[in-house]
């Protein structure tokens, strides 16, 4: 009972940072159509921004993130501005254009910090809770309270703002937004910063988890990615679930089958989408992509 429990709080604490990368997929998918297939390596980037400002300038872990939130939000800016003269022209150069954007990071952050990557020290100090006699990892809980209230924090954007109505409209018809005033690019723009900044969360939150390297990204983008689609591309509740389920099946199979732990997450989550190809949560937003 003690290793399910641990096992659990672990699954949880992965599977929020899975619904983080799996929430900036979703959210610029909902309002472009477009998949960010560099969202990976922004989530790379923001691991490695918040490592360095943690251990090389020495700046606290959760002042850190917020600043490898601010860079990859503008790495995101930029990759929209050089995709923009594309858009309702030529998506597949677009999509062309993100794997494009994914290699330069990844070869940047070889360039810049190396090929062999390192470990990163958890920022919590305190020990493991013991809750009925079992053993909690402090660190995964933190993790989890964090991807909370980015999740709640995203939601009342989405809901209570003029731009996030505004985001809203553009995912639903761009050209009736246009019509009405809304700036489409500008939208599309907030997406892609707000989806990098995501990216650039569950990086910082899950260095101290693994050992950063500079094709993290690939891992932690393919099982985000897998995490939306789960939950329906495009539906953010969904992305949350998807995160979640890939999380705590990706833990239960570590421990039970070790080495082939990835081939069962992705054999039963194959088995899901062949039973549902729209995901469990399901809705078609756009269809531009």
């Amino acid at each position: 009972m003690e290793v399910f429990f641990q096992t659990l709080v672990g699954g949880l604490g992965f599977g929020a940072v899975y619904a983080l990368v799996a929430m900036g997929f979703s959210l610029v998918y909902r309002t472009m159509g477009l998949v960010n297939f560099a969202h990976g390596q922004v989530v790379m980037i923001g691991a490695y921004a918040a490592s360095t400002f943690y251990m090389s300038a020495h700046v606290p872990f959760f002042v850190s993130i917020p600043v490898a939130m601010l860079v990859t939000g503008l790495i995101g800016l930029v990759i929209e501005r050089v995709l923009r003269p594309l858009e309702n022209k030529d998506f597949d150069l677009m999509l062309i254009g993100t794997i494009g954007f994914g290699m330069v990071l990844e070869s940047l952050a070889t360039i810049t910090w190396g090929a062999t990557g390192h470990a990163v020290p958890s920022p919590v100090d305190t020990a493991p809770l013991d809750l009925f006699g079992i053993r909690l990892r402090t660190y995964s809980l933190v993790v989890l309270g964090i991807a909370a209230l980015a999740t709640v924090a995203l939601v009342l954007f989405l809901q209570r703002t003029k731009r996030g109505a505004a985001m809203q409209a553009v995912a639903m018809d761009h050209e009736a937004a246009t019509a009405v005033g809304i700036h489409v690019g500008r939208s599309n723009a907030i997406a892609f910063a707000i989806g990098a900044g995501l990216a650039a969360l569950a990086g910082a939150l899950v260095a101290p988890m693994l050992y950063v390297n500079p094709t993290l990204g690939g891992s932690l983008g393919i099982k985000g990615f897998a995490a939306a689609i789960l939950g329906g591309f495009g539906n953010i509740p969904g992305a949350i679930v998807g995160g979640i389920a890939i999380g705590l099946l990706d833990s239960y199979a570590a421990g039970r089958f070790q080495a082939y732990s990835e081939l069962v997450v992705f054999l039963v989550f194959t088995v899901i989408i062949m039973i549902r190809p729209t995901g469990l949560f399901g809705e078609r937003t756009v269809n531009r992509a």
